[in-house]
C-alpha cells in the first residue's frame, strides 16, 4: 500500500484497462481486474473509487455492483461502459454512470469527482450525527450544564470543525458534483 487514494478499474478489455491505470497512476494506487470474479477478488477496505465495466463474461459488471452494495462496501461506484442507459439504471446503486468511449481527463475527473463526494458524504454524515446529539442535549440540559460538560464542549467545537470542512469541501465542488450531492428531487414526483 503505497498511502494514496485506491482506485479499482474493472474492465475485460486488459488495453483499456491498462490504459485507465496508466492516466490514474500519477495521482492513486490502482489495481486492474479483468473480470467481475478477480473485481469481487481485489476489493477490500482500502478501495475508494471502482471503475466497473458493465458487459464482462461470467460475473457482470451489474453483478458486481450488487455483490459491492450486499456486502457493504462503503466505496463510490462509476459504471464505464459502453453500454447506453436504460430504465434499469433506475434499481442500480451506482454512483456515476458514464458511456465510453472516455479521455484522460473525463477517467481523471470522474475519479477526482466521486472521491470529494465519498469526502462530502462522510463530512455532512458526521455533521448531521452531531448535530442531532448536540440538539437533543440542548433541548434537555440547562446552559449550566452544558457549560460545565467536557464532553459537549468537545463536541460542538467537532462540529464547528466539520460544518468549516463541509463548507469547504461544497466551494470546491465543480458543478456537476455539486449537483451529483444535492440533486433537485422537486423535479421527481414521487
Amino acid at each position: 500500500m503505497t498511502g494514496s487514494p485506491c482506485v479499482l478499474v474493472v474492465e475485460d478489455e486488459v488495453e483499456l484497462a491498462e490504459l485507465f491505470a496508466e492516466w490514474l497512476s500519477g495521482d492513486y494506487e490502482v489495481r486492474i481486474a479483468t473480470s467481475g470474479e478477480e473485481a469481487l477478488e481485489r476489493l477490500d477496505e482500502d478501495v475508494e473509487v471502482v471503475l466497473l465495466d458493465r458487459l464482462m463474461p461470467g460475473v457482470s459488471g451489474d453483478e458486481v455492483l450488487e455483490r459491492i452494495r450486499d456486502r457493504g462496501f462503503s466505496v463510490r461506484v462509476a459504471m464505464v461502459t459502453a453500454v447506453e442507459p436504460d430504465f434499469d439504471v433506475l434499481e442500480m446503486g451506482f454512483d456515476d454512470y458514464v458511456v465510453k468511449p472516455l479521455f484522460r481527463e473525463d477517467i481523471r475527473r470522474l475519479v477526482r469527482g466521486l472521491r470529494k463526494r465519498g469526502e462530502y458524504d462522510r463530512r455532512l454524515s458526521t455533521l448531521f450525527a452531531a448535530a442531532s446529539k448536540l440538539a437533543a442535549l440542548e433541548s434537555h440540559k440547562t446552559e449550566a450544564e452544558l457549560n460545565g460538560s467536557e464532553e459537549y464542549t468537545r463536541l460542538k467545537a467537532e462540529f464547528e470543525r466539520t460544518a468549516e470542512r463541509v463548507d469547504e469541501l461544497a466551494s470546491g465542488m465543480d458543478e456537476g458534483d455539486f449537483e451529483a450531492v444535492f440533486y433537485d428531487f422537486d423535479r421527481v414526483d414521487l
